[in-house]
């Protein structure tokens, strides 16, 4: 039991090392983390750039610095919501587009976020949503 124990804790400690900035474990080679973080976060700007097109595109070949800059250290969060504070950040210092503005406006008429809780749709929106496909199916207007 403890030597489970122990195994998990060295895979904990592993886990944060590589993607919430923890110091890497003693025995691991240092190079080796330090390519897997950056791995790990080129995958992580690939699956933000999936959510956020506009933004992605609007930084062209520094997405994945300008993402890695914003999120290394940090603990995955999802891309959703790891888009969003990129956006947010660039917009605070004047330095997002147009095309990524618009699709930053556009989630934040969509969801609720705080920048510290996962966003979640706006009520108002869900229910125009619905009343939409009650009208469909009714076909009444």
């Amino acid at each position: 039991m403890s030597h489970d124990h122990g195994l998990a804790a060295r895979q904990a400690e592993l886990v944060a090392a590589l993607v919430a900035g923890a110091p890497v474990p003693h025995g691991f080679d240092l190079a080796r983390i330090d390519a897997t973080r950056r791995a790990l976060l080129r995958k992580r700007a690939g699956e933000a750039a999936t959510a956020w097109p506009l933004l992605a595109a609007s930084l062209g070949a520094e997405w994945p610095r300008v993402f890695a800059a914003h999120h290394a250290g940090r603990e995955p969060s999802g891309a959703l919501r790891e888009g969003w504070d990129v956006a947010s950040a660039l917009h605070r210092r004047g330095e997002l587009g147009s095309a990524a503005g618009a699709e930053l406006a556009e989630r934040e008429a969509a969801f609720r976020y705080d920048g510290h809780r996962p966003p979640t749709p706006r009520r108002l929106r869900r229910l125009r949503r619905l009343l939409r496909g009650v009208t469909k199916l009714t076909g009444r207007r």
